[in-house]
């Protein structure tokens, strides 16, 4: 088994990896790497290296063709759940291949985001990163309003898609297999879901409203079920080309 850390792009330096004090423990202490050792470090920009660990920094031996991204970039917009749901959800859909994870404060948002939590969510997502083996650490982003997400939404091109529940849509299958893009954008609400108010806004706005299916699914299974939609259907494209 090869180690895995992200790194960012400041701490490359021609061939010479520059650890921070909490890399060298980790690597030092709590996976007990030795002078030598080799592992490999990531910088988050689709960068990966095989590395030899010095006694203050590591050097570089190769750089690695990997790839196990996505072939479309994926936006999640997703209502805060209530509790630590949204840590669920953020580790699970970084593993999935999600590029940016949006933090939406809805009507129904019971969740009160400080600045700590946003620390430790991006802390999941490097963590996620490092499991899963892939080259780009998603973004996430401040939580928003709802009515500042569809603003952004309008300044995009993107494909983007609203789960509802107990109304008449199709399902986001259906749309996936139409046409394959180069980015697609999913939003889903948190618990009790959107407002009457909130869909009809996001409709307005152009958002296409999708079903998973005829169950209610709970805010944090909903996300991953999408990606493993988005994930299946653009692996299995992309496969055949």
């Amino acid at each position: 088994m090869t180690y895995r850390i992200v790194i960012e792009t400041t701490q490359k330096h021609g061939e010479f990896i520059d650890l921070t004090s909490e890399q060298k423990h980790y690597l030092k202490n709590v996976l007990r790497l030795k002078k030598d050792s080799r592992f490999i470090v990531i910088d988050g920009q689709n960068n990966t290296y095989l590395v030899q660990l010095n006694n203050d920094n590591a050097q570089i031996i190769e750089q690695l063709n990997e790839q196990t991204e996505l072939p479309i970039t994926v936006t999640l917009m997703i209502a805060l759940p209530k509790g630590k749901g949204f840590d669920e959800v953020i580790r699970s859909c970084t593993e999935l291949g999600v590029n940016t994870i949006i933090p939406i404060i809805s009507q129904r948002t019971l969740l009160k985001p400080s600045s700590h939590k946003l620390e430790r969510w991006r802390k999941i997502v490097k963590e996620a990163t490092e499991q899963s083996e892939r080259q780009i650490v998603p973004v996430i982003t401040e939580p928003i309003s709802f009515s500042e997400a569809l603003i952004n939404i309008k300044q995009t091109n993107q494909n983007c898609y609203i789960c509802v529940t107990r109304k008449k849509a199709n399902h986001l299958l259906t749309y996936l297999l139409q046409e394959i893009t180069d980015s697609i954008t999913i939003v889903i609400g948190c618990e009790g879901g959107w407002t009457e108010e909130e869909i009809n806004e996001a409709i307005a706005s152009g958002l296409i409203p999708v079903t998973l299916g005829p169950r209610v699914l709970r805010s944090v299974t909903a996300p991953l079920v999408c990606l493993s939609l988005i994930a299946s259907v653009v692996e299995k494209s992309s496969s055949k080309e």
